[in-house]
């Protein structure tokens, strides 16, 4: 087996792969994970996506087909670095395809500057969550996120231990920076922010280019900054709609 950078003409399998996997661990419909494989994957988006020197997506090819993949992002230099999506065929699963490309991603990320490697998935994928605690990962914390209409929680793994909230003052209001849950932005990372300390109340994103609050959000999941301009596109989940 042999693990490379994808290229266009990986498209389909890398979409079939996506919808089987999808298919086999998590709790959406048939509609929703089509949607989201025709969004995130179609040939074009799939250009565009190995197009940004930010993004890296690595294939496990086993010389007759393509039997998994891996998709990462730097979020921010000398930060973050996140494994977006593992999918290995589930016939091929139990043949450490993806500790393979768990090593391989997290190598890369780093070459391209990261400090250490999160990742992210939702609760209900019990394989998915249990392949992080076995790859040492801790869990920082979860996320709601909304998929297709449906509320799901999102669980943030780190590399090493969570790190503590750091308070802020901006315009007269408090809010707990937590620097383990970062968005890539235009300018410069995005941070979400809580009104507590233990992370249960959400405050919105804090914009570390300009040390704002002030963070607008679309129904797609764009989110721009009103005070500097800086925006996060939408990732992952983001426009789930479908």
């Amino acid at each position: 087996m042999n693990i490379r950078t994808a290229t266009t003409e990986d498209a389909p399998a890398v979409r079939d792969i996506a919808r089987r996997s999808l298919s086999a661990s998590y709790t959406l419909s048939p509609q929703t994970i089509e949607g989201a494989v025709t969004q995130w994957y179609a040939d074009d988006a799939f250009s565009d996506l190995l197009d940004d020197e930010n993004r890296t997506v690595l294939v496990a090819d086993d010389e007759e087909a393509l039997v998994g993949f891996a998709e990462g992002v730097l979020v921010d230099d000398d930060g973050d670095g996140d494994l977006l999506w593992l999918h290995v065929d589930p016939d091929h699963r139990g043949r450490s395809i993806g500790t393979a490309l768990f090593d391989a991603i997290d190598n890369q990320l780093k070459r391209m500057g990261a400090s250490r490697l999160r990742g992210r998935v939702l609760r209900d994928n019990h394989g998915g969550n249990q392949f992080y605690e076995r790859h040492d990962m801790k869990k920082a914390v979860d996320e709601r996120v909304e998929i297709d209409g449906t509320q799901y929680v999102e669980n943030v793994y780190v590399e090493d231990e969570p790190t503590a909230v750091e308070s802020v003052s901006v315009d007269n209001t408090t809010v707990y920076i937590d620097h383990d849950d970062a968005e890539r932005g235009t300018v410069a990372p995005f941070f979400v922010a809580y009104n507590d300390t233990d992370r249960t109340d959400r405050y919105g994103y804090f914009c570390s280019n300009c040390d704002g609050v002030e963070v607008s959000m679309d129904a797609m999941g764009r989110a721009e900054c009103t005070d500097c301009g800086n925006q996060r596109n939408p990732t992952r989940w983001d426009a789930a709609y479908l």
